[in-house]
């Protein structure tokens, strides 16, 4: 498993940190979005790009491959989630969100859609490694849910095939159920496939053949 300082992390944030003098908010917001990527690199995390939420976003991120996104969203965190959930629906990767945006009324839509960690104010470089930390271990154990769900749904789906097929076997070669598998297995290991898989054909054909 990788530890948490190998981590490569891409931060998607605001494009400048040098904003106009004379705009107080965005001065603000760029300070902040400065002392995160300090903490992170304080805390001896390897930050590999820093990506604008622009439309070129999901092939960026395709072709870095993190292994965990940082979202500085600071205001609007909303519309920045959208963004950075629509480019890793494909390959999910754990997704912490900094923000100062005050209305937290979307946390529990952000939490369904991927977020991995979602963090109101407060950027103490202190506080950094045990957000990191959780949210790194919540989106494996997570992980580790789905695979066990989507196995558990590939073996119905499997089973449900074999049943079938050891049924057509049984009917139009006379065959008993042990004949049947025996039959299907014996199939499988000579042509190197799965026992679904000769049964799915042995389907197709009978379908096929009506």
């Amino acid at each position: 498993m990788t530890s948490l300082q190998a981590l490569r992390i891409v931060i998607v944030a605001p494009e400048s940190l040098t904003p106009a003098p004379d705009d107080d908010d965005a001065l603000v917001e760029a300070e902040r979005s400065r002392s995160l990527r300090i903490g992170l690199l304080a805390n001896g995390y390897n930050i590999v790009a820093v990506l604008p939420i622009d439309a070129f976003l999901p092939e960026r991120i395709a072709q870095i491959q993190p292994d965990m996104i940082v979202v500085d969203a600071q205001s609007q965190a909303r519309d920045t989630l959208e963004h950075v959930v629509m480019s890793t629906r494909d390959e999910r990767r754990p997704i912490v969100l900094f923000t100062d945006d005050a209305d937290t009324s979307h946390v529990g839509a952000a939490i369904a859609a991927g977020v991995t960690a979602y963090v109101v104010a407060g950027l103490a470089p202190e506080r950094i490694k045990p957000v990191l930390d959780v949210a790194l271990a919540r989106f494996q154990h997570e992980e580790a849910l789905r695979r066990e769900l989507a196995d558990a749904r590939t073996q119905l789906s499997d089973r449900k095939l074999i049943d079938r097929a050891k049924g057509l076997l049984m009917s139009r070669q006379q065959l008993s159920e042990d004949e049947a598998y025996a039959r299907l297995r014996k199939t499988a290991m000579d042509r190197g496939l799965r026992v679904a898989e000769v049964a799915q054909r042995l389907i197709d054909v009978a379908d096929m053949l009506g």
